[in-house]
């Protein structure tokens, strides 16, 4: 691997990356999937995990592609917001996304108990247009009492059949106030 800095102006504000094989998601195959932000502080310890960006790859072979953009505002609420984008699925379809969380924090995702997304606690669908593009605004609420949990979450999109078409990595997430 290789490293690499920016250094904006006069200032010394500098941004640091270091190389992946796959710049925009984890590696599905192995390694360690943890989106972990980079501290402010160079000698401080690495932020929680309070928010990711899940990718969600094709698990089909035909080619499809998702986005879920997963957030909690620090707004008092417990609330866990999953902006979802697909495209390359079948054109004008149905689909829906699920997650299933492990409290055996370890990056390893085994859990199998699916449960699908939407606004709040009632399903919500994610429907493609004409060239197989979807998007949906879709929203949970945790409990208060969950607040600094940590758990290995994973997503997966299903069709109206049931049959998975996207699946993401494993990724950590805490639960913030």
């Amino acid at each position: 691997m290789r490293g690499y800095c920016i250094i904006l102006g006069a200032v010394a504000l500098a941004a640091c990356v270091t190389d992946r094989s796959d710049p925009v998601a984890p590696n599905l195959a192995g390694g360690s999937s943890l989106n972990v932000p980079i501290s402010a502080s160079t000698s401080g310890p690495a932020t929680p995990p309070f928010n990711d960006e899940i990718i969600l790859r094709d698990a089909t072979g035909a080619g499809g592609f998702g986005h879920v953009t997963f957030r909690q505002p620090k707004d008092g609420d417990v609330i866990i917001y999953l902006d979802t984008w697909v495209r390359d699925l079948a054109p004008n379809a149905s689909y829906r996304l699920q997650r299933a969380v492990d409290t055996n924090v370890d990056d390893d995702c085994t859990s199998t108990a699916w449960l699908t997304l939407g606004l709040g606690t009632t399903p919500q669908a994610i429907v493609t247009d004409d060239g197989g593009t979807g998007r949906a605004a879709l929203w949970r609420a945790l409990a208060v009492s969950n607040i600094g949990t940590t758990f290995d979450i994973h997503f997966r999109v299903i069709d109206a059949a049931g049959a998975m078409v996207l699946e993401s990595a494993c990724y950590q997430y805490v639960v913030s106030q």
